[in-house]
């Protein structure tokens, strides 16, 4: 129907006849001209209606915004002064002889190039959203990020390989999505949470390169930017150890924003211990761009007089870290007010500093409530590891080691973002020596840190017997900007190490025959030592494309309620499905 796309009309097509497809962006009348912009998926161009030329005239007068058309036409330069700098092609113009409506379009909810429209409205309606050049360059950048992925791994031997969407439950740490099974009633399937036990069956296989650009589902609460259904690319790879994965993956990363972004990422990822990150930053997926540290200082705090500090000094579990802001002396009193109110929301008790105003007059230089109650010993040892300056301020954190961590490692991304301190670019992190598994107090049980089949370091496979929660795992964290880009691990490749793990995690080996008896099988033919990572896909194209929320890269996503506005799903279905079901719908009673 069409010789050419609208954003490509070149002035090498000046006084050609094309023909063009497209939509209606705006549609102008300027003293007995109308001019219209045409837009299709490659950009838009100007169409010049003339009266001297009625009949294309007539159609133009009546054509509205998203009017389908197709325009024969003569390309021209533009006049002297009207050119468009904005537009690729700005300098050219298509006067039209034929204009045919293709297509006519209601009154819109709103209009395609308005940028300031509600969430809502814009999911409720999201195939006019979608046709918004903001969203159009998310949906095609996310498909040239997974086209250089694949072409990465292609290229290397790897095999695109699917897995079942239909599948049995099995506890990987989230709710599943289950589905009633209508040829066996009362039993029922689950969608995949992940596809990490088949990816490992297909190790087993011996395919020993697995890739998977894969739909995941997790049936949780959701948080800001969860969806209950995203996409990962999942890897999976025999005899290599977890030097030559991260090495691997963080060459595909780095070329990835070459390509796309024409970035340079550090060469190498530098890399850095789970136990170093959460004592320098609060957290295991730290934002390096901020650069401000928590200090140890727990030592120092034992014999003071203050038992604020004193108290968790002598707890086992306890940390007293401090944190210098700098140029942070200006804060008032109220802004430390509302930072106070906000660790709280971390189970922080409270949020004690001290403004550094000359560092050249000991104590007197220092201005803070909790100043009696410190000796100077106490006081020069923090000014001397905080690093502090005059016009500083330093903020303490003094409770159990997970309060001050998460309460300090959120007010330093808080002050980062308030003060500026934020630097600009990328800055990736490996982070690596992950705890094998965490002491759950609520249920009285050990916890995987990951998931179950990941490997303990050779060397403390000894400590599952005696001391689990000191035994480090052969797990790895790709971190950018503060957001985990990717996690994998090196899998638990035998079967009778698979079994002590789970028996850690209190499952038995009735319980583990029955949720995980097929990999437990696999494991006892000849499995070949493996490992993998999974990178979430939606998260990285909104870092890439610069995006804060994942659902403006996501075609048709979820609301925060996991349900869609434009499909008004989830639904009620009619009773006979429910009959052919064998299932019953009862509803939750009021209160």
């Amino acid at each position: 129907m069409r010789t050419h796309l609208c954003g490509r009309v070149a002035e090498s097509d000046i006084d050609q006849t094309i023909v063009l497809n497209g939509w209606v962006l705006s549609r102008r009348d300027h003293g007995g001209v109308i001019f219209i912009d045409l837009r299709d998926r490659s950009g838009c161009v100007q169409v010049v209606a003339d009266p001297d030329f009625p009949e294309p005239f007539a159609v133009a007068e009546d054509a509205r915004n998203e009017f389908v058309l197709e325009v024969t036409g003569r390309v021209r330069r533009r006049p002297e002064g009207t050119d468009n700098p904005d537009l690729s092609t700005g300098t050219v113009e298509v006067l039209a002889d034929s204009i045919r409506v293709l297509a006519t379009s209601e009154a819109l909810p709103f209009q395609v190039d308005d940028e300031e429209i509600s969430e809502s409205v814009r999911l409720k309606y999201r195939f006019l959203d979608l046709r918004r050049a903001t969203m159009q360059g998310n949906i095609r950048l996310r498909h040239r990020i997974v086209s250089e992925l694949r072409r990465f791994l292609n290229e290397r031997d790897f095999v695109d390989i699917e897995t079942p969407m239909l599948t049995r439950s099995t506890p990987e740490g989230a709710r599943d999505y289950l589905v009633p099974s209508r040829t066996h009633p009362g039993e029922f399937f689950a969608l995949p949470q992940s596809p990490q036990l088949f990816k490992q069956l297909l190790m087993v296989a011996g395919f020993e390169r697995y890739y998977q650009v894969a739909r995941c589902f997790r049936d949780e609460d959701l948080r800001a930017d969860r969806q209950p259904e995203f996409t990962q690319l999942d890897v999976e790879v025999s005899f290599m150890d977890e030097d030559g994965i991260i090495t691997l993956m963080e060459t595909m990363i780095r070329e990835l924003f070459r390509v796309v972004l024409a970035v340079e990422l550090t060469d190498p990822v530098p890399r850095m211990s789970y136990r170093e990150a959460v004592s320098r930053y609060g957290i295991d997926r730290p934002d390096l761009r901020v650069d401000m540290e928590l200090t140890e200082i727990t030592d120092l705090m034992g014999d003071v007089e203050f038992k604020v500090f004193s108290g968790p000094a002598r707890d086992p579990d306890g940390r007293v870290a401090a944190m210098r802001v700098p140029g942070g002396g200006s804060l008032s009193r109220a802004r430390i007010d509302e930072y106070t109110e906000f660790v709280g929301q971390y189970g922080a008790k409270g949020l004690a500093y001290i403004r550094v105003e000359d560092t050249d007059t000991g104590r007197d230089g220092l201005k803070s409530p909790i100043l009696k109650f410190l000796p100077d010993e106490a006081l020069t040892e923090i000014m001397a590891r905080c690093g502090a300056a005059s016009g500083d301020v330093i903020f303490f954190g003094a409770d159990k080691a997970r309060i001050v961590n998460d309460a300090l490692g959120a007010l330093r991304l808080r002050i980062g973002r308030d003060l500026g301190m934020v630097q600009p670019g990328w800055k990736p992190l490996w982070v690596v020596d992950f705890p094998l598994v965490e002491w759950n107090p609520e249920a009285k049980r050990w916890d995987s840190l990951h998931h179950p089949f990941t490997a303990p370091r050779e060397a403390d496979e000894h400590l599952l017997d005696s001391d689990p929660g000191k035994a480090l795992s052969r797990a790895y964290d790709l971190v950018l900007n503060g957001t985990e880009l990717g996690g994998g691990s090196i899998r638990i490749h035998r079967s009778d190490l698979q079994q002590k793990v789970l028996g850690v995690l209190g499952i038995d080996a009735e319980e583990a025959r029955r949720k995980f008896g097929f990999l437990l099988d696999g494991l006892r033919y000849g499995a070949p030592p493996h490992g993998g990572i999974a990178f979430g896909i939606d998260r990285l194209v909104a870092m890439m494309s610069g995006e804060d929320s994942i659902r403006d890269v996501i075609a048709f996503p979820k609301t925060q309620k996991a349900s869609c506005l434009l499909t008004e799903a989830p639904g009620e279905v009619d009773a006979r499905q429910l009959r052919e079901l064998a299932l019953q719908v009862r509803k939750p009673r009021d209160g």
